[in-house]
């Protein structure tokens, strides 16, 4: 069987039901040439069978930066890297709730409050928080989302009754590769977590960030760890080297790679939000527009956590270029 003929094989059996093993995966990934184009329609197909064809847009907040015990490789707000990023304690509510209806105004369906740390400080920081998100849900017709670190369910719980319908918290990438990036927190801390959000009822919002270092059976191995997770939604984005972190010098993705990766995660996990986030623009460059023929449904808009990300309007005009209709979304990164 030619690739071609397999491409259009593995589609029908998910668009009939069927499950994408990791052996097959990594035979999607081989394509290339027209192929790799017949790989992107495909996957576009199957994302409009499962979840039609409104593209889902979000926005966050940076909302305590810096200073972060942990040693993440590629992260500008680690306190054992020297990037010069902005430090600053968590936000007043005020500006929280401002920046959430500039979100809305600005087309998001869902905005994250992200803060830097382990965890969050239960006393003061997550009693902020809690009345910030109570406020956004009275105030605006957004989404509220957080993204505070591990924690655990009596957190979890506090966040939902306070209005928090999603929480975001990124798996980095797959357990096989995880001690490369992060040695001061262990795999298992970040599916716990996990775990404890979806066990309150919560939606969760979890993905990665591509171009670390990992072989592509390794993205594959996290896209089989969140099917397993059975998460809401995935965040997939693409290193952006910062200056100062351990993978300053890390080479950026092709935009063909970058795609490549989006259609291989739509055939595997055909229901599931797929918005592609921070790097975008340095790996995706002019191929921005894309991600949606390749098969995502979501993207983040506005900035990102530490670096500057695309202007609302022109997403807009992106997407009415390409005639997507707009809903609600939920993801994050940096």
């Amino acid at each position: 069987m030619t690739l071609r003929n397999y491409i259009q094989t593995i589609a029908e059996k998910v668009l009939a039901g069927g499950t994408v093993e990791a052996d097959e995966a990594l035979k999607l990934a081989e394509a290339a040439g027209s192929d790799r184009y017949l790989l992107f329609a495909e996957a576009a197909r199957i994302r409009d069978h499962f979840l039609g064809t409104a593209v889902h847009l979000c926005s966050i907040i940076n909302a305590k930066s810096g200073r972060c015990a942990e040693n993440c490789a590629f992260c500008a707000q680690s306190a054992h890297h020297d990037t010069g990023v902005d430090v600053y304690p968590l936000v007043d509510e005020d500006e929280i709730v401002r920046c959430a209806a500039l979100a809305e105004k600005n087309g998001a369906g869902c905005y994250g409050i992200v803060t830097s740390g382990t965890s969050i400080n239960k006393a003061e920081e997550l009693d902020s928080v809690c009345r910030a998100v109570g406020r956004i849900k009275a105030e605006t017709g957004i989404s509220p989302s957080c993204s505070l670190g591990i924690l655990d369910e009596e957190t979890a719980l506090r966040l939902k009754n306070a209005g928090m319908e999603t929480y975001h918290h990124n798996l980095e990438t797959a357990r096989s590769f995880f001690s490369q990036i992060c040695s001061t927190h262990d795999y298992e801390d970040d599916v716990a977590t996990i775990r404890a959000a979806k066990s309150v009822g919560l939606k969760v919002c979890c993905g990665g960030i591509f171009g670390l270092g990992e072989t592509f059976a390794q993205r594959i191995e996290m896209a089989l760890t969140l099917r397993e997770l059975n998460v809401d939604s995935i965040p997939l984005n693409f290193l952006n080297p910062v200056v100062g972190t351990r993978l300053e010098n890390a080479d950026n993705l092709t935009p063909l790679e970058c795609l490549t990766i989006i259609a291989v995660y739509r055939f595997m996990l055909p229901g599931t939000r797929l918005s592609v986030c921070g790097g975008r623009e340095k790996n995706l460059r002019e191929l921005q527009s894309w991600m949606f023929l390749a098969g995502a449904d979501g993207t983040m808009t506005g900035n990102y956590l530490t670096t500057p990300g695309r202007p609302p309007e022109l997403d807009r005009q992106l997407l009415k270029d390409l005639e997507m209709p707009v809903e609600g979304c939920c993801g994050v990164e940096s």
